[in-house]
C-alpha cells in the first residue's frame, strides 16, 4: 500500500509544504520572509501574518510539483512545536482544516525530531547513505543545541543540551556585535574562510557532563570588541575576517569537544549533525577531521535540508503513519515541546 504525506512547516518565519510518498521526496516548497531583516530578527506578529498569506499558495505549488491532487494525500503532518506560537497556529489550523475536508488523519510532529530525520529522506534516482541505529546526532539550530541518541526513527534521548543560549544564537548575536546584518551566522562563516582562527582567543565555558553554555562566550566577545574599539575605533573594520574566524572556531570547538566526549561515553561511532548550523563549513570540517582521527562514520545533510523545511516534517509524518500515531482534532500547538 502506497502512503503519501503532505508536510506543513510553520514554526518560525518560513512557510513550507512538501509531499513525501513512501519515504521519497516529491516536492519541497518554501516561502521565505525577508521583512525581518530590517528588524535584526524575527518579529512574531509579522511572521504569523505572512504565514497566513503564504500557506495556501505554498501547498498548491507543492501539490503541483508532486503532480498530485489533494485527494491523493493519505495524511497531513504538521509542526506542533517548538516554535513561535502565532506561526504554529497557522500551520496547525490549516492542517486540521485540510484533514477535516478530506477526511484523512493528521499527524503532529516535533520540529527537533524532524531536523534529525532529514537523514532518512530519499530522493528519486539519487543514492543516499543513511545512518544505522543507534547513532548520535548533534542538533544545532537557531534556538536549540542538543546531543541526541537516536535509537530508532521515533525514539530519541537527549543526553546533552544548552543551559542558556544556543550555538545559532551565539553566531547571530556575535555577528550583530561586529555590525553584520541578520541572519549573521552565514556571514560569519563566509568571513571566517578568509580569516585567521588563532588571531583572537576567547574563553570556553566549563559546564559539567554533556551540557553546553554560550551566553558567557557571547558576553566576553561583546566586552572584548567594546574594549578594543576604545583603543582603535577602526578595530572591527581592520579585523573583521579574523574576528569571524576566531569566534567561529571557538563555537565549533565547544560543540565538538562535548560531542567527542559523548562518543566516548556511549561507544556510538555513527555521528550525524542536523539543524541550520549544520550548514556551517567550520563545523562540517571539524566533524570530518575528527572522523578521520577517531574512526567515526559521519552523516552531513544537504544544505537544502539544514534550514526549516517541510520535507523533514513529511518524512517524520511518514514514519508516524506507519505506526498509526495520529492526532485528534482538538490538538493545539505548543511553543515549547519536549521529546
Amino acid at each position: 500500500m502506497s502512503i503519501t504525506i503532505l508536510g506543513i512547516e510553520s514554526s518560525c518565519d518560513d512557510t513550507s509544504a512538501s509531499v513525501i510518498k513512501d519515504g521519497f521526496l516529491l516536492s519541497n516548497v518554501t516561502a521565505n520572509q525577508d521583512v525581518h531583516k530590517a528588524y535584526g530578527g524575527v518579529v512574531p506578529e509579522l511572521a504569523s501574518r505572512a504565514h497566513q498569506q503564504n500557506i495556501i499558495p505554498v501547498v498548491e505549488q507543492a501539490l503541483r510539483q508532486a503532480k498530485l491532487s489533494k485527494n491523493e494525500i493519505d495524511a497531513v503532518a504538521f509542526t506542533r512545536g517548538p516554535g513561535l506560537l502565532g506561526s504554529l497556529l497557522v500551520g496547525t489550523s490549516f492542517s486540521k482544516s485540510f484533514s477535516l475536508a478530506l477526511e484523512i488523519p493528521i499527524i503532529e510532529v516535533n520540529h527537533l525530531q524532524a531536523h534529525i530525520l532529514v537523514h532518512f529522506i530519499k530522493e528519486l534516482e539519487k543514492e543516499k547513505q543513511m545512518p544505522g541505529f543507534p547513532f548520535l546526532c548533534l542538533l544545532v539550530s537557531g534556538g536549540h543545541t542538543q546531543i541526541v541518541v537516536v535509537k530508532n526513527h521515533l525514539e530519541m534521548e537527549i543526553i546533552g543540551q544548552t543551559i542558556d543560549d544556543a550555538a545559532g544564537e551565539a553566531f547571530d548575536k556575535c555577528a550583530k556585535v561586529i555590525g553584520l546584518p541578520y541572519p549573521g551566522g552565514p556571514l560569519i562563516d563566509k568571513n571566517a574562510k578568509e580569516g585567521n582562527r588563532d588571531a583572537f582567543k576567547f574563553s570556553r565555558p566549563r559546564i559539567k557532563d554533556l551540557d553546553y553554555s554560550f551566553s558567557g562566550l557571547k558576553t566576553s566577545f561583546l566586552y572584548f570588541v567594546r574594549d578594543s574599539i576604545k583603543d582603535n575605533p577602526k578595530f572591527i573594520k581592520e579585523n573583521m575576517m579574523d574576528l569571524s574566524a576566531s569566534i567561529q572556531y571557538t563555537i565549533v570547538e565547544i560543540l565538538m569537544d562535548k560531542l567527542e566526549k559523548a562518543v566516548k561515553q556511549t561507544g556510538i561511532r555513527q555521528i550525524a549533525i542536523a539543524g541550520g548550523v549544520s550548514a556551517n563549513s567550520g563545523l562540517q570540517k571539524s566533524l570530518i577531521e575528527r572522523a578521520k582521527t577517531f574512526g567515526w562514520e559521519t552523516f552531513i545533510p544537504e544544505f537544502k535540508f539544514t534550514t526549516d523545511n517541510a520535507a523533514m516534517i513529511g518524512i517524520t509524518g511518514y514514519y508516524k503513519y506507519l505506526k498509526k500515531e495520529f492526532a485528534s482534532q482538538d490538538i493545539a500547538p505548543m511553543a515549547r515541546l519536549p521529546y
